[in-house]
């Protein structure tokens, strides 16, 4: 169950256990790690329906991750039931992005448009590289991939729920 809690956003993957004492490796789903230092409550689970809640004990933020120990977590063995699973938290303790900067959630469905006002598709995922994000664009029977980068994406207006990009020869192939 999810606690009570309607609104819960993943901000991390666990992806693997380290050490004997419960502590597991996060991937963010963030920009900015240090955000993890900020979270107040924190559920772990598959999906939002199936969340619990649970208390960081101590954190480290990594160059490949943030290594985790939860309260809730004593030893390997329960860490590695762990790992696969998403964590979360409520929308309403969410940290704003920084400007120009989006959360996935609010990405995907875009109706993404070119610099002449025609529709290209729609946003369908977002896939995140070393040095920028991509934008898969589900355009008819084909996909199209657009850095997510102010070179291309020249403007997102998320009431409108539109994505205004400026296209190079070629990414329409």
């Amino acid at each position: 169950m999810n606690a009570g809690i309607d609104d819960l956003y993943a901000v991390g993957r666990i992806v693997k256990v380290f050490g004997v004492r419960g502590e597991v490796i996060v991937i963010p789903m963030t920009d900015s790690p240090g955000r993890f230092k900020k979270i107040k409550r924190l559920f772990v689970g598959t999906s939002p329906d199936a969340v619990r809640e649970c208390h960081i004990e101590r954190l480290n933020i990594q160059q490949r991750g943030v290594r985790l120990k939860l309260e809730q977590v004593e030893d390997r063995s329960n860490a590695q039931t762990l790992v696969g699973c998403l964590l979360f938290v409520p929308g309403s303790e969410l940290q704003r992005p920084s400007r120009g900067s989006y959360f996935i959630h609010d990405v995907i469905g875009l109706t993404v448009v070119d610099q002449s006002g025609a529709t290209i598709g729609t946003v369908k995922e977002v896939i995140k590289q070393a040095s920028h994000d991509i934008y898969a664009i589900q355009s008819g029977d084909r996909e199209v991939l657009i850095p997510a980068v102010k070179e291309f994406v020249r403007k997102v207006d998320l009431s409108r729920r539109i994505m205004t990009v400026w296209l190079i020869e070629g990414m329409m192939r």
